[in-house]
């Protein structure tokens, strides 16, 4: 047993910390606001000094934001570091930063049994690529693509995450309203992207639009669970029909991915806004528009699709599974 390894999920508003002291076992996880903190330098070095400053020698950041080169700067909160800076400042000899989708769909195959629901009823998962959508504030999007012993000498069973920025691809209509909520929502915005619908900030603009679309007057609703709890009031108001529209939306970029990944391996639902949902989540309609495909209907068909249910440390599980990855591929030194 070496010594403990230190996991970070940091988001714009909140970030979950812990130390992987044997292999598969986090502890010590702590929550902490990011208001609390002037950068993640900060946040790192104050989470190590209440433990007493372990003698951690390698560390993985999730963080929810872009990672490319050694320059992070953060879409959602004034915080940007070095990566090799942020090493050297607290003395860590290999420190990963990636994506917080990167470390989720790294999660997926340490995902037990239990922490799956279906979405429909597919068969199970052939061996293939998993893709991973999180709908939360906004739409993340990752990929799992497995590894064979063929190539490049990969270990069996070993796979390769892949960071995507999908969920800013063009909306797509699909049905004459949803073509007539993309003409709206034009006037406000010169892209409708995925995300920007389809996404826990994107469910109140969806319900403005769709108000105006079918011309009864704007019940104002500044947030997703505004239009939650207008829904489970009134079964058959426009925050009802919003949820299931929003449902629909979810399952035909869901397909999208699927057909353009060549998903074998499933698709797997993380983020906030489904549970929250709960049962005003229209799996039926997702499931629906996931298979309209045309000619690959039958293909879809036969893809399953999970909603995740697992505990508050998958993306620190993802990241320490990334960590290990790239311990295990890196050049001998």
């Amino acid at each position: 047993m070496g010594p403990p390894r230190l996991l970070a999920d940091i988001g714009g508003t909140r970030a979950r910390l812990g130390l992987e002291v044997v292999p598969g076992r986090i502890e010590a996880v702590a929550l902490h606001s990011c208001d609390d903190f002037p950068g993640v330098d900060a946040l790192l070095a104050a989470y190590l000094r209440d433990r007493g400053n372990p003698p951690v020698c390698h560390a993985a950041i999730a963080i929810a934001n872009p990672v490319a080169g050694d320059a992070v700067r953060m879409t959602n909160r004034d915080w940007s570091f070095s990566v090799s800076g942020l090493q050297h400042t607290l003395g860590f000899s290999r420190l990963v930063v990636m994506n917080d989708m990167v470390a989720m769909a790294m999660a997926l195959p340490r995902l037990a049994p239990e922490e799956l629901h279906k979405v429909g009823d597919a068969g199970e998962a052939g061996a293939g690529v998993k893709v991973l959508l999180g709908p939360g504030t906004g739409l993340g999007v990752g990929a799992l693509v497995p590894l064979s012993g063929a190539a490049g000498g990969a270990t069996p069973g070993t796979w390769m995450p892949v960071a995507s920025e999908g969920g800013h691809v063009s909306f797509a209509p699909a049905d004459e309203t949803e073509c007539r909520l993309l003409e709206v929502l034009w006037r406000r915005f010169p892209h409708v992207s995925a995300e920007r619908i389809v996404s826990g900030t994107g469910i109140p603009l969806l319900h403005s639009a769709l108000c105006v679309v079918d011309g009864v007057p704007e019940e104002a609703a500044a947030t997703a669970e505004d239009v939650v709890a207008r829904a489970r009031a009134d079964g058959d108001s426009t925050a009802a029909r919003c949820l299931s529209v929003f449902s629909a939306m979810l399952g035909g970029i869901a397909g999208n991915l699927a057909l353009a990944y060549g998903a074998r391996g499933g698709v797997y639902l993380s983020g906030g806004v489904i549970p929250r949902l709960g049962e005003l989540f229209d799996a039926a309609a997702f499931r629906r528009r996931f298979e309209a495909k045309g000619r690959f209907a039958a293909y879809l068909a036969a893809i399953p699709v999970w909603r995740m249910a697992a505990g508050d440390d998958v993306a620190l599980r993802g990241a320490a599974a990334e960590l290990d990855r790239v311990l295990q591929t890196a050049p001998a030194a």
